[in-house]
């Protein structure tokens, strides 16, 4: 594999860092407040479970987290502790192990129906079983893996960071990427050339993995700003950053149907009129416009006015146009549908803004 194929994964990798950052900044402070707290105040000697229910808990991603950290504090604590008592009463070895895992996950099913929790309290005793060193030092590891999950919940709840902002980010990439993709089908219509289409097309498909992005940003934006008291005036930015999703997603797939088209075109030399080609070229330019807006943070309805422009040039028929070049006429005037909905309109509303279709 060449280096010029490793930089597109290399670039996608250092913004999952950048994304990241501060979640594993956060894991790093709990490991050391856990394993201080473990082994300064409580002196347990060598409190390794502190540290690792930590980790466990805060995780990577800021959903349902508060909800996380107590089902693993709540798993590890039962996995830790029946391991600790039959230990320090029948000793480890494999059969204890199988009567440890049994119980502590039997217990686990009455007290919650949540898996994590369920299958955190069967792995960490059979961490007691296997690591156990010495029989005198049991209860402390329950109460080091009691602290980890405090000091992990104490985090996941004072300082959760918002990843408001991501979200919009997020949107502002996949709108970019629409652009992008839209300009890419303009070059290969004016070009007649069918692997510039086909490598248009593969972009617009590649997109799911962006709208994946778009979504997680979305739904972490919302379960943030639910779980921390310090965000909640956060909450109708939250939401609205999320109602995105739906349109962003309806919009990938209408470019999906256009680059197809465009391929279909070329390959068939159907006509595609001249004034068809310069609208997605237009359509590319106000989706740069919206990416731009929603990158300043500014009101996302100071895009609409180009999108209406776009709008008005898509009502206009060429009749010269054949079934392909309709087709991406039609994609277009829905395209701005969708972007205008991310510009702040609800459905019916942007709608009305896209006119019927005449003859000039």
């Amino acid at each position: 594999m060449t280096l010029g194929a490793l930089r597109p994964d290399l670039a996608r990798g250092i913004q999952r860092l950048r994304q990241r950052w501060v979640l594993i900044v956060q894991i790093g402070v709990a490991v050391l407040v856990s394993w201080t707290v473990a082994g300064r105040v409580l002196g347990h000697e060598n409190p390794f479970f502190a540290p690792v229910t930590a980790i466990i808990c805060l995780g990577l991603t800021y959903g349902q987290r508060l909800r996380r950290i107590a089902e693993v504090t709540i798993g590890v604590a039962i996995g830790v502790l029946v391991g600790d008592l039959v230990v320090l009463v029948l000793g480890n070895g494999a059969w204890q192990m199988a009567l440890v895992v049994v119980v502590a996950m039997s217990i686990a099913v009455v007290l919650s129906s949540g898996q994590l929790l369920v299958i955190q309290s069967g792995v960490q005793s059979v961490f007691i079983v296997a690591l156990v060193a010495d029989q005198g030092v049991a209860v402390s590891r329950w109460l080091d893996a009691v602290v980890g999950g405090l000091v992990a919940l104490v985090i996941g709840a004072v300082a959760p960071t918002s990843p408001l902002r991501r979200s919009r980010v997020e949107a502002a990439r996949t709108v970019r990427e629409v652009s992008s993709t839209l300009r890419d089908v303009v070059a290969a219509l004016r070009r007649r050339d069918r692997v510039l289409a086909e490598a248009a097309l593969d972009q617009a498909r590649a997109m799911e993995g962006q709208l994946v992005e778009l979504r997680t940003a979305a739904s972490e934006g919302v379960a943030v700003v639910r779980q921390s008291p310090l965000l909640r005036s956060h909450a109708p930015a939250a939401r609205a950053s999320s109602e995105l999703v739906v349109p962003l997603d309806r919009c990938a797939r209408n470019l999906r149907v256009l680059a197809r088209r465009a391929s279909v075109a070329i390959t068939r030399q159907e006509v595609v009129p001249d004034r068809y080609v310069d609208l997605v070229a237009a359509l590319a330019d106000a989706g740069d416009d919206l990416a731009r807006v929603l990158d300043e943070h500014a009101a996302p309805l100071a895009a609409r006015g180009v999108l209406e422009r776009v709008a008005g040039l898509s009502a206009r028929v060429d009749p010269s146009a054949g079934l392909s070049a309709e087709m991406i006429r039609g994609q277009v005037r829905s395209m701005v549908v969708d972007l205008l909905v991310v510009a702040g309109l609800d459905d019916d509303d942007a709608l009305l803004l896209v006119p019927e279709s005449h003859l000039p």
